[in-house]
């Protein structure tokens, strides 16, 4: 196992499995167990996402595989998340594993992240983005979220109230969601939001190969707790996918799946999967 330095000077492991072109994927190597486990299904999210990409993938590509989203929870960045940094951060696990060359898969803010790495490096030979938009994407509605998870972190707005959430197969109930989290770990994500509030993704001109998908049904509606705000994902990506293709990127809007829902390893593989073999054929 490698360990990559970051930008803070905190250190990540990060697993490398499989041969092939090199696949960096920010997930966690281990599924979750136990009690969280159960609840994380309830939820529909999935336990095992991680391990199950790792394995569905690393007979053909090279994984590169670090619990970027644990860190940052593990070891906050309040004042210093911002897009660059994340993107450093991103070469430094590429440089740990001794990849010149590398894709990159990335679901939601992890997403972000990812096309926010490829405005700043060439060394990447093919980017997916899964779970955000890549154009005319919801950042200022996303730092109205954050903003109000920090407050709520921070005592200065109400948590909202627990709700028994029963594994009825329901979409997640985002206002419901109890802030469990510190204000240096959501004041990260302020950070990153702040910083993107100029950011242009109307503007960005790639080369490599380009993959963004999401589920049609994506719209996260927030109550008045966190500003009455509604994050759309999969309509933004509908709406501008004419716009995308003509950028030359490749869109996939998922029929019926939210954003749980569309994150899962059952859903992402069959994309991925022979997306990247035809992304990165001259590789293979």
């Amino acid at each position: 196992m490698a360990k990559a330095t970051l930008h803070d000077g905190s250190t990540i492991d990060v697993e490398v499995h499989g041969s092939g072109p090199a696949l960096l994927l920010p997930v966690d190597p281990r599924p979750v167990e136990g009690e969280q486990a159960d609840e994380m299904r309830k939820w529909g999210a999935d336990p095992a996402l991680g391990r199950s990409l790792i394995d569905g993938l690393g007979d053909a590509f090279q994984v590169i595989a670090f619990d970027y989203q644990g860190h940052v929870m593990a070891t906050p960045k309040p004042a210093t998340l911002t897009p660059a940094a994340i993107a450093a951060d991103l070469v430094a696990v590429a440089d740990a594993a001794g990849a010149e060359r590398f894709a990159y898969y990335g679901y939601s803010w992890l997403a972000v992240s990812g096309l926010q790495l490829a405005i700043r490096t060439d060394r990447l030979s093919a980017l997916v983005m899964g779970g955000f938009p890549a154009y005319g994407a919801p950042y200022a509605e996303m730092l109205r979220v954050t903003n109000a998870t920090y407050e709520m972190a921070t005592g200065q707005a109400p948590q909202p109230e627990k709700t028994d959430k029963t594994e009825t197969g329901d979409a997640y109930d985002w206002s419901s969601a109890e802030v469990a989290t510190t204000e240096e770990q959501t004041r990260q994500f302020v950070t990153l939001y702040e910083e993107l509030q100029g950011f242009d993704d109307r503007a960005v001109r790639l080369s490599c190969p380009r993959l963004c998908f999401a589920g049609s049904a994506d719209e996260i509606h927030y109550d008045e707790r966190w500003g009455g705000t509604h994050v759309s994902i999969g309509g933004t990506l509908a709406r501008h996918r004419a716009d995308l293709e003509t950028l030359g990127w490749d869109v996939q809007v998922l029929d019926g799946l939210d954003h749980m829902s569309a994150m899962h390893s059952a859903t992402v593989l069959p994309i991925l999967r022979p997306w990247l073999a035809g992304a990165l054929s001259a590789h293979l």
